[in-house]
């Protein structure tokens, strides 16, 4: 489901994608409005199940931090405020979800950026973080 799911530079919130054009892309908010708009070559547009935060070994996929995120709140919103939250909060918040985030390379916005989409994510029903399973073919190899 994450793949649908797209972040915009320069634009608040998330979108969700509703169909590919000769020319972009046709987006829908992520939120009670359900406004639709396109999107053209020149907006940067992510999809959030290709984001990763980084850690002090490798870099995690967004989809297992918002897994840890529902996990540590029960499904919910999340129990810290982005928008009052403190710094030290902000990091004891990331800390809990993702023990061995890089403090140096994550930065507090980012930590709110996690939080306030979290929070629209399970707002709008989109629960499912977990990456979807390809069907399993049977491989086959040549005998000779």
């Amino acid at each position: 489901m994450l793949e649908k799911i797209l972040a915009i530079s320069g634009k608040p919130g998330l979108y969700k994608l509703v169909s590919r054009t000769g020319r972009g892309l046709i987006v829908e908010t992520l939120d009670e409005k359900k406004k639709r708009m396109p999107v053209f070559g020149m907006d940067k547009v992510i999809s959030l199940a290709d984001i990763a935060m980084y850690t002090d070994d490798e870099e995690v996929p967004l989809r297992q931090v918002l897994v840890n995120v529902k996990a540590k709140e029960n499904g919910g919103k999340t129990s810290v405020d982005y928008k009052k939250a403190s710094k030290e909060e902000l990091a004891d918040f990331m800390g809990s979800v993702l023990p061995n985030f890089d403090r140096d390379r994550v930065y507090p916005s980012d930590i709110k950026k996690l939080i306030q989409w979290y929070n629209l994510l399970i707002d709008n029903g989109v629960v499912d973080f977990e990456e979807a399973q390809p069907q399993e073919e049977e491989a086959t190899s040549p005998t000779e």
